[in-house]
């Protein structure tokens, strides 16, 4: 009897506990469910407004699709045509041209002010509203409506520019002024990577200027041995991002030249010419054609920008 017992007790101590099972369900699952649901509407929107596009987009480019007839599918022709297009070319030459010009300018205005604006001074909330308000209300319809007045034949830019000398003809008529008014126009919002250089400007320790002042290096090689670098990773998004901007004009150009390009296709930027071949003329195959070949363009300039910055872009101790 006893030994029974004690063998019972002793099969009972070395057997594993039994523990009660957890019908609630565990809390990591219940979180993963529940950040799921919140992402849920902006999942619908990217796939619905965003990614559905895209891939409907990259069919279309495929095939001679138009609105009302439809279209068959036609391979590569779409890409093959459009090198064929005088006015392709055309527009590819003018939108480089702007975006190569008009952006280190805009960059440089940009940097200039927020040099400007990082010192201390009465009134600096004032003016740092004021430089950057066109860039809130620069791309909007008014305001480029307002720009074709200014800048039309017995507009105010007209009636100036002969009071220093300048021929008449206004500026929106005038095929070699075209060009330079709409890079004044860009340049004119500079106020968004105005207040990204300001940001990083803040950044640079007061210490190193005042090193450098101690050692006779005047305000040039100031600007040029520790502004531009400390400041290179700033530069460089700026860089990036108003390149990519350049590439995307489309309001502007569209309302100022009243959705033709003109004159003489001084106006006609990419974007402008692939919305009239895709809704000007219906032909959708041809317009997806080009927005990617535009999408690629600019993937390809930006991959150079950040192979090429290793050389010229500075993070803390190193490049």
């Amino acid at each position: 009897m006893t030994v029974t017992h004690a063998a019972s007790r002793a099969s009972r101590a070395g057997s594993p506990a039994r523990r009660p099972l957890n019908k609630r369900p565990s809390r990591r699952g219940a979180e993963t469910r529940a950040g799921y649901a919140f992402l849920a509407p902006w999942l619908l929107g990217f796939i619905a407004l965003t990614a559905g596009p895209m891939v409907a987009s990259a069919y279309l480019s495929f095939t001679d699709y138009h609105p009302i007839r439809g279209g068959d599918w036609i391979g590569f022709d779409n890409y093959t045509r459009i090198f064929d297009d005088p006015r392709f070319a055309d527009s590819v030459k003018l939108t480089l041209e702007y975006a190569v010009i008009g952006t280190p300018i805009k960059l440089a205005a940009a940097l200039g002010v927020a040099m400007l604006l990082n010192n201390r001074r009465r009134g600096q909330g004032t003016y740092r509203s004021v430089f950057y308000a066109p860039s809130l209300i620069g791309a909007s319809v008014s305001i480029a409506i307002v720009w074709r007045a200014m800048f039309n034949d017995d507009g105010i830019v007209d009636k100036t520019g002969q009071i220093f000398g300048m021929d008449e003809g206004g500026w929106i008529g005038n095929p070699d002024r075209s060009l330079p008014m709409m890079i004044m126009l860009a340049v004119w919002q500079f106020g968004a990577p105005m207040v990204i250089f300001l940001a990083g400007l803040k950044q640079i320790p007061d210490e190193l200027y005042e090193a450098a002042q101690m050692d006779g290096a005047g305000a040039v090689r100031r600007f040029l041995r520790i502004t531009l670098p400390m400041l290179s990773p700033v530069l460089f998004f700026n860089l990036v991002l108003e390149t990519i901007h350049s590439f995307q004009i489309f309001a502007s150009a569209f309302i100022i030249s009243n959705g033709t390009g003109g004159p003489a296709n001084s106006t006609l930027f990419y974007t402008v010419y692939l919305y009239q071949r895709g809704f000007g003329q219906g032909q959708l195959g041809f317009a997806a054609a080009m927005a990617w070949l535009l999408v690629i363009a600019v993937a390809l300039i930006t991959l150079v920008f950040f192979r090429t910055s290793r050389y010229w872009v500075f993070y803390g101790e190193g490049r």
